[in-house]
């Protein structure tokens, strides 16, 4: 696999950057059955393992993921399931609540740049700076003089990363609104799911329209070569992960990981 088998998930001017036209159900390329899918899941969790491993120990490069989504879109599941078996000293998450007093104390970009990832590691953004061009904006937190600029910001902070070896990949977790409905139902129903309910969902449900403007916005803005954004049609959980993780394993495979070669000659070492 290359990522390149992948341009037709990449959002682009005039391609998949009106969510109401975008299928959010699995698109042709995924399979039909669940169970083929989730065999093919399992094959790639050793892939994966495989050259989480070889990237960690290569340390060439940095891996930043970013997951956005509405809500209930899975972006806790796509992480929980697409790296199942990975090498937790080398995959982190960072989550991006409501900001802190403190962090509200500096620039919005400065509790997301500690967090981004080191030499040889994959980091991956549960929500993002792009928050602050999405909740800012749907809620009015800031005028709209302040958060328009911020695409320019953001667009020269992924710019100074990828300078930097690290490599972007962005997810957008498209569902269409009658999932959500049916998940935010199935969290009040299930007793063991009552805990991620949360009454500010049922607000956000209702700015639906403004938050897809905002995302489209977002896409136009910032889906870059350098940093692109791809559409997960995420309807399908199962279907959704699988293609996260297609993506990730094609992305690693094409860096040709190996492991790095010694100065010295293993058979002339002897161990008393």
């Amino acid at each position: 696999m290359s990522l390149n088998d992948f341009n037709h998930y990449l959002i682009q001017t005039g391609q998949n950057d009106n969510l109401s036209e975008v299928e959010s159900s699995p698109w042709e390329d995924i399979p039909t059955s669940k169970k083929v899918a989730l065999e093919e899941l399992s094959q790639l969790h050793l892939r994966l393992a495989d050259l989480q491993q070889r990237f960690h120990v290569d340390r060439r490069k940095k891996l930043l993921l970013v997951l956005q989504g509405m809500d209930t879109s899975g972006k806790n599941g796509t992480i929980k399931h697409v790296f199942r078996g990975v090498n937790p000293q080398g995959v982190h998450v960072s989550s991006f609540e409501k900001p802190t007093g403190r962090e509200l104390a500096h620039d919005y970009l400065w509790r997301v740049h500690k967090c981004t990832p080191s030499d040889g590691e994959i980091m991956i953004f549960d929500r993002s700076h792009y928050e602050d061009v999405l909740a800012v904006r749907v809620n009015q937190l800031k005028p709209e003089s302040v958060w328009k600029k911020r695409y320019r910001h953001i667009n020269d902070f992924e710019q100074l990363l990828v300078d930097e070896n690290t490599i972007i990949l962005k997810f957008f977790l498209h569902i269409d609104r009658k999932t959500q409905k049916q998940r935010l139902q199935e969290r009040l129903d299930v007793p063991a799911k009552n805990w991620k309910f949360d009454s500010s969902d049922l607000v956000a449900r209702s700015q639906w329209p403004e938050y897809e403007k905002a995302y489209e916005d977002v896409f136009e803005q910032t889906s870059k070569l350098h940093a692109p954004w791809c559409v997960i049609p995420a309807n399908k959980k199962w279907a959704r992960n699988l293609l996260v993780a297609r993506i990730v394993v094609a992305c690693l495979e094409d860096l040709h990981l190996s492991y790095p070669t010694v100065d010295y000659d293993p058979a002339q070492v002897q161990i008393d």
